[in-house]
């Protein structure tokens, strides 16, 4: 794949971002070398490979949920916050 000036024009244009020609040009060359890099990888025989999923084991650990006795109540705890409304914590809105 050969990347051309129309190519970092578009993604320019699609990032809203404006270039000089000096940018445009580094951008150009970075960025072959960068596929050309990349492409090396389809020329790796992988027949033998089989698919993989996970690059190291991994086992799920399942235990039951047990619930603990706390030693505060859930007034207690609510009279420790700033604000509180309807027996929840009140806090401040985010969006």
């Amino acid at each position: 794949m050969e990347i051309k000036r129309e190519d970092i024009l578009h993604l320019a244009d699609l990032s809203e971002l404006s270039l000089s020609e000096a940018e445009i040009t580094t951008l150009e060359k970075d960025l072959q070398g960068i596929i050309n890099y990349i492409s090396q990888i389809g020329e790796l025989d992988t027949s033998k490979v089989e698919p993989t999923y996970q690059v190291f084991e991994m086992e799920n650990v399942w235990r039951d949920d047990v619930i603990k006795e706390q030693d505060a109540t859930r007034e207690e705890l609510l009279a420790l916050t700033k604000e509180e409304k309807d027996n929840q914590v009140k806090v401040p809105k985010v969006l």
